[in-house]
């Protein structure tokens, strides 16, 4: 089932966004502050997104006649998260550009071709070896003694992902891998256990003439496997600093991204490892709304329609707090709290683990 909601289009190009979640509404948002018209494309009738919307297609991804549509009614398109079919983003991008391109969305959605173009590149990441089948999970773990089995695609927020610790195992190991394996999660990739000193994030904004803006680095916690806090900027040394900002410039030049490229790091000692990359906003980049003249949501409006890029320089220094599942209740009195900003999603289902939506504090 399909349907659309087409209002009288105003002056000022419009931009199409692939994904209805929390980062397409705020994206929409920036579009809309810029003159843009906003048309989203999702699969959910109830998306969160939509209310902003100048326009929107309720539509399966796998809707080639809908994509079209879309795809026509639109200036440029970019998307919300990387897990979109690649295929879809090809049928678009036949009629209408799409930014970033579905090359680099084909890398970044995979754990394996990820960790081999910073391989390439000489980026410094956790050990890590593809497997296909027993025999590759068992030489992994004797090779780490520790390591984490994921999936290559589709994983976030520590789904899809096994902690296998070695002697710790009180369950035969091939038992464990049996299990996973039954299950034909597909590809999967083990990396060997990083004992890191903390997370952090970099977020790499590229325009149409190839000019790169990042934002600084900033510190992400986590609980739960899901990013809670992020301080910006991070406490780094300038060295440490430059160079993770080197690494999101390496990656988003050799992915040729035209919006945005969001790479995580481990910081261990004075080494910085890559772990996973994502062509998007950023979670760890919701603290630009206050903390910079140029959020993370209106550069990547910037990018892919041509405008000069904003200025990412830090206001101060901020504390992005999620608000995950009944957090969410707490969103009226925060809002009372001085130098405290409150972002809520429009979500109604709350849900335990769910971002529902956030507040950044001015330190």
């Amino acid at each position: 089932m399909r349907y659309e909601q087409k209002m009288k289009r105003a002056s000022g190009k419009a931009i199409g966004i692939l994904g209805g979640g929390q980062l397409g509404r705020m994206t929409a948002e920036a579009a809309t502050q810029l003159g843009f018209k906003a048309h989203i494309y999702t699969p959910e009738s109830h998306a969160c997104a939509l209310p902003v919307a100048h326009d929107f297609t309720v539509a399966a991804f796998d809707d080639a006649a809908a994509l079209a549509s879309f795809a026509r009614s639109v200036d440029v398109v970019t998307y919300e998260f990387e897990n979109i079919p690649v295929r879809a983003v090809e049928i678009v991008a036949a009629v209408t550009p799409v930014y970033p391109n579905a090359a680099a969305l084909r890398i970044t959605q995979n754990r394996v071709r990820e960790k081999s173009l910073c391989r390439d590149l000489g980026i410094l990441t956790a050990l890590w070896r593809e497997v296909k089948d027993m025999d590759s999970a068992r030489a992994a773990l004797a090779e780490f003694g520790a390591m984490i089995l994921k999936t290559a695609e589709q994983g976030y927020d520590g789904k899809g992902q096994w902690k296998i610790a070695g002697q710790q195992i009180s369950r035969p190991v091939d038992e464990i891998f049996g299990e996973i394996f039954n299950k034909n999660f597909g590809q999967l990739i083990a990396e060997d256990i990083v004992n890191f000193d903390f997370e952090i994030s970099v977020i790499a904004g590229r325009g149409l003439d190839g000019e790169i803006q990042c934002y600084p680095p900033v510190r992400n916690v986590h609980r739960d496997h899901i990013l809670w806090q992020t301080h910006a900027p991070a406490e780094l040394s300038p060295a440490l600093a430059t160079r993770a900002e080197s690494y999101a410039r390496q990656l988003a030049e050799k992915l040729d991204i035209v919006g945005l490229l969001a790479v995580e790091m481990f910081v261990r000692g004075d080494e910085i490892l890559v772990n996973e990359m994502a062509p998007r906003p950023h979670n760890s980049g919701h603290w630009t709304i206050e903390g910079c003249a140029c959020s993370q949501f209106e550069q990547l409006v910037r990018a892919i329609t041509g405008m000069q890029l904003g200025d990412v320089t830090p206001r101060g220094k901020f504390v992005m707090t999620n608000l995950i599942g009944n957090e969410i209740l707490q969103a009226e009195s925060l809002a009372r709290e001085p130098n405290t900003f409150v972002h809520t999603y429009g979500k109604t289902d709350i849900r335990a683990g769910r971002k529902m939506g956030h507040v950044t504090r001015r330190l």
